[in-house]
């Protein structure tokens, strides 16, 4: 099995990266946040929806500058009040403040539905919490509620209460769906995808680390590099510098 420097150089450029793994980008704080209140970006018809601008004012004015899928909205107040959600107040909302630069754009989206299942994140890591909650429409009752992961019941309650996950896993990714009886009607909200990601257990801590030979190998490799380059423009150097290379008479010759 051959070698090739390029082919080493990439398989090490790959083995830092697991270890010294580059940080994800930081929100940039020139920019304005819009925030959901309630926080759930998946709502139903006819539901209360607040978006709040946060963002850097001038002195003396807190106009805020608020889009609708890229069209203008008139409103100029901080906060964007939809009393009584449609379907056509679904998708991205962005804001701007005198002193920040234009926010990343929110998703909302408005369904119509008996139930509708709702999360404060779709793609959480190892560690946080995850909660989700079981909405119906109107506030109308629900009992006999039970939550579902990949078609299997998770959790159940006689009275509709969220389901609370204090620490999120990787097994915790799945398909979710809730169930309830609304009156005399057994109802179900579409099933939603849960990603989790990172790291989930002290053995795959462990695993994620290389063994340490690898780590030696690629350290040495690089040194190896290093002194080849180094020996390589020497020489190169000498022989430029040298009456014969100048001559255009260099010799070379054979060893046994």
């Amino acid at each position: 099995m051959g070698f090739s420097r390029q082919n080493i150089g990439v398989d090490c450029h790959f083995l830092l990266q697991r270890i010294f793994p580059t940080q994800g980008l930081k929100p940039d704080p020139s920019k304005a946040v819009v925030l959901l209140d309630p926080p759930w970006n998946r709502v139903l018809r006819n539901d209360h929806v607040t978006l709040k601008c946060q963002g850097d004012y001038p002195v003396e004015d807190n106009s805020t500058k608020w889009w609708h899928n890229g069209t203008r909205i008139s409103s100029q107040t901080s906060s964007y009040i939809i009393a009584d959600a449609k379907v056509e107040d679904s998708g991205k909302y962005e804001c701007q403040t005198g002193l920040s630069a234009l926010s990343d754009p929110v998703k909302l989206e408005v369904r119509v539905d008996w139930l509708l299942l709702q999360a404060t994140k779709w793609v959480v890591n190892v560690g946080e919490p995850i909660q989700l909650k079981c909405h119906s429409w109107k506030k109308t009752p629900v009992v006999k509620v039970q939550y579902f992961q990949n078609g299997r019941g998770k959790k159940y309650f006689h009275r509709n209460s969220d389901f609370y996950i204090p620490e999120a896993k990787l097994e915790h990714s799945g398909s979710y769906f809730c169930r309830g009886i609304i009156g005399t009607k057994n109802e179900s909200s579409e099933s939603v995808q849960i990603i989790v990601q990172g790291l989930g257990t002290s053995q795959t801590v462990s695993s994620f680390f290389p063994p340490w030979h690898q780590i030696t190998f690629c350290l040495v490799m690089g040194l190896v590099f290093a002194v080849d380059t180094w020996l390589y423009f020497s020489v190169q150097r000498h022989l430029q510098n040298s009456e014969e290379w100048r001559n255009g008479k260099v010799t070379w010759s054979k060893g046994p």
